[in-house]
This record gives structure tokens, C-alpha cells and sequence, in this order.
């Protein structure tokens, strides 16, 4: 295949394809909530059961991120990105012939978790760079979109699918997506422009050494050694467990109560799931708005007070949940859910400057890899926690207000971030910042 589709540079439809398994792994994650009520309806599973397949796969997301680099410094991006849809395919066909919920964790949790773990935004940031001399940001800004587009996208569609037809059939829709995409990763991607004679989009002058890199053989695993190595020197310094512990509470406030409880819990409260899908969508939709808008005051403000706001209205919106919730879409709800979407990823930002004021930019982006695996394994404990107390009393009154007293906690915790954050060593041993 050729550089260029008529005139437009190659890079473009790598961004566009990468783009699409993006929101195919955002379909799935976004599945967790309209899928859960069904399958324990049909097989007689608690929701504990299906809480545990929930929360491993969001663990195995968050910690295969910070090695996805490595893996495709050593094999290639299209290679991981293909396998990656393989495992997700997998997984998510295969629940349909499950019998046991031991089943459900192996195919949810492991197989889907290493898939979409591997389609992390790590993906997106080695596009950028490897493809793009100039742009970068606003490549970085259409990729990252992806989750919240996957989430307007495919919420309401699967929803729908789940209550006409079964939740097997929003399982194989999903795995139908995958696979379809397998071959135009193939066909599109590559790793550099110059395995194809091209320079990256806006390149002029002298080519530079980062153009003509060839993926070498062991350097994924020195990657991952350094990825392990800053961890350690990182872990010594207090800016990392404040923006660790926060990250870990964003998880728990987003991915493990909202997208994976949200939807059964309004079931509680005699709302259906396309309705409940419906207001996630809304989320979607101003999740797009807010994290643009928080880049742009990340740029113009203390990003520490940015996270004290964000955190603590995302608090008083989950602490007002449980008042307002009930079986009709009524104007407080929908007012929650725009909050919700406002600052769902809004949160990022300013955590990577931070990370970067404190880190540097190149140790800063490994450092994020790892407060990111925080947030997923905040998350996964959102998941469970929330699940056991939905099956030890019966509502998810006490989940609800737990999750706005982290939330809260974490935005006061923000506070305790230095204020002219000196950067901190990962060569050696740090001393606490």
C-alpha cells in the first residue's frame, strides 16, 4: 500500500484506525454496566460474582499500560494492536457458551483485561510521535476522545441490543467489531513512516534518528526494566503517592461505580437500561467538553486547585445520587450527570502536569504510567466493594456515600501537593519531595 490515499498523508488514516480500535476497546468497557443484571439473570450469578470478572479485568488494564510501550517498542505497534483485538474478540465472543462465573473472569477479567490494556492511550502518544512532526496535540486531543465517543457511541446501541435480543447478542456485536478491524490494522498501520518511505506529517529538513529507529530485539524488556526502575525511585517521593492515592479515588468515583454499578443500580429503582444508558451517554458528551476545557485552564491555573474543584463537586454529585435517583429521567439527574461529565476526565490533565513539574517529561510519562495503573486499580476495588455492599444490604445507599467521601478526601488531599513542586530525581534513589 501506498503512502497516500489520494492526498491525504498516510499518518491520517493511521490516526483514523487507531481511532476505531480505541472505541471498539471503549465499547466493551462501556458494556460492563448494561451486561451485568442480564447475566446474573441468566445464570443465577450474585453480584459479587460478576463484580470479581469486573474488577480483574480493570486491574490487568491498569498495570498492562505502563508495559504497553514496551511490548510495541519490541514487536510493533500494529502487531499489539492486532493482538490486542484478537484478545478482546476472544473474550468477549466466548462468554456466550460460559457455564460457570469462573468462566466469566477469564474470558471479562484476563482476556479482555490484557486486550484493552494494551490499547491504552500509550497507543495514542507513539502515534503521535512516530507519525506526526507537527499536530501532536491535536492528534493526542482526537485520540483521546475515544473512550467518551465509544460511551455516547455504543451505550445506548448495546443497551437496546441487551433488552430486544439478549446481552449475547451485544457480546458478539462487539466481537464482530474487533475482528473486522484486525485486517485494516493490518493493512493501514506501521509502525514508522519509514518502513513505507514516508517522513511523518509536517516533517521538513534533515531526518532525524527517531524516524529511521527500527523496533531492535530486547529493547521492550529495558524498557520495562526502566518502567520498573522509576518506579521504584518514584515511590520514595510524596508527590507520587498524593497523585497515586488521588488517581486511585478518580478510579474508584469513575470506571469502578459509575460505568460499572450505575446502570444496575438505577435497575434498583425501576429505571430501564436504555434509560440508564442514556444518561451515561450524556456523560459522554460533556466528558469531550470538559477534558478540553481543563487542558485549557490546566494551562492557565494551579492544576492542584483545578483537582481540589474537580474532586470535590464530583464528591457532592455522588453524594446527592442516592436523594435523586429514582425511575424516571427527572431535571436533578440529568444536572448530576453533566457534573459527572464535566470532570470525568477532566482530572487528567493537570495530574500530568503535575507529574511532569515533578518527574520531568521524560521519567514524568513512565511515572504517569504507573499513578494511571493507580486509578485502574482504584477502580477495580470501586468495582468490588460497591458489588459486596449492593449484595450485603440489599442498595447501594452505603457505596454512593463512600465513593463522594473519597472523592472529597481526595480533593482536600490535593492541597498537600507542594506548590512549587521540585522536580524529583528517578535516576537514583529519590529524597521525599
Amino acid at each position: 500500500m501506498t503512502g497516500r490515499f489520494g492526498r491525504i498523508h498516510r499518518a491520517w488514516w493511521v490516526v483514523l484506525v487507531t481511532f476505531l480500535v480505541l472505541l471498539a476497546s471503549a465499547a466493551f468497557r462501556s458494556s460492563f454496566g448494561v451486561m451485568v443484571v442480564p447475566l446474573e439473570e441468566s445464570y443465577g450469578w450474585s453480584r459479587d460474582a460478576t463484580s470479581i470478572a469486573v474488577a480483574v479485568n480493570l486491574v490487568l488494564y491498569g498495570l498492562t499500560a505502563p508495559f504497553a510501550a514496551a511490548l510495541m517498542e519490541r514487536f510493533g505497534i500494529r502487531a499489539i494492536m492486532a493482538t490486542a483485538l484478537v484478545l478482546i474478540a476472544a473474550g468477549s465472543g466466548l462468554t456466550v457458551f460460559m457455564t460457570a462465573a469462573w468462566q466469566l473472569t477469564v474470558l471479562w477479567g484476563v482476556l479482555v483485561g490484557l486486550g484493552v490494556g494494551s490499547t491504552a492511550l500509550v497507543t495514542a502518544a507513539l502515534i503521535a510521535n512516530r507519525w506526526f512532526a507537527t499536530n501532536r496535540g491535536l492528534v493526542l486531543g482526537i485520540l483521546g476522545t475515544a473512550f467518551a465517543t465509544g460511551q455516547l457511541i455504543f451505550l445506548p446501541i448495546l443497551s437496546q441490543l441487551v433488552e430486544h435480543r439478549g446481552w449475547q447478542s451485544a457480546s458478539l456485536v462487539i466481537t464482530v467489531l474487533c475482528v473486522v478491524l484486525v485486517p485494516l490494522v493490518l493493512i493501514v498501520v506501521r509502525d514508522r513512516p519509514a518502513q513505507i518511505g514516508l517522513r511523518p506529517f509536517g516533517a521538513t529538513g534533515e531526518r532525524t534518528a527517531d524516524e529511521t529507529a527500527q523496533n531492535a530485539t530486547g529493547s521492550g524488556w529495558r524498557a520495562a526494566a526502566v518502567a520498573l526502575t522509576t518506579l521504584r525511585a518514584a515511590a520514595a517521593s510524596r508527590v507520587f503517592w498524593l497523585l497515586a492515592g488521588t488517581f486511585f479515588v478518580c478510579g474508584w468515583t469513575t470506571n469502578g461505580i459509575i460505568s460499572t454499578h450505575f446502570v444496575p443500580a438505577m435497575h434498583d429503582h425501576g429505571m430501564g437500561a436504555t434509560t440508564a444508558a442514556g444518561l451515561l451517554a450524556v456523560v459522554g458528551v460533556f466528558d469531550i467538553i470538559g477534558t478540553t476545557g481543563s487542558g485549557w485552564l490546566t494551562d492557565r491555573f494551579d492544576p492542584r486547585y483545578l483537582l481540589v474543584v474537580y474532586y470535590c463537586l464530583r464528591g457532592l454529585a455522588l453524594l446527592a445520587l442516592p436523594v435523586i435517583i429514582g425511575p424516571d429521567v427527572a431535571p436533578p439527574i440529568l444536572v448530576v450527570m453533566v457534573f459527572f461529565g464535566l470532570d470525568w476526565v477532566a482530572t487528567v490533565p493537570p495530574t500530568v502536569a503535575l507529574s511532569r513539574a515533578a518527574f520531568g517529561a521524560d521519567r514524568g510519562a513512565i511515572v504517569l504510567g504507573w499513578v494511571f495503573a493507580a486509578h485502574m486499580i482504584g477502580a477495580a476495588a470501586a468495582a468490588l466493594a460497591s458489588g459486596a455492599i449492593r449484595t450485603a444490604t440489599g442498595d447501594y445507599l452505603a457505596a454512593w456515600l463512600l465513593a463522594g467521601a473519597l472523592a472529597i478526601a481526595a480533593g482536600l488531599a490535593c492541597l498537600a501537593i507542594p506548590r512549587a513542586t521540585r522536580r524529583v530525581s528517578t535516576a537514583h534513589r529519590p529524597t521525599p519531595a
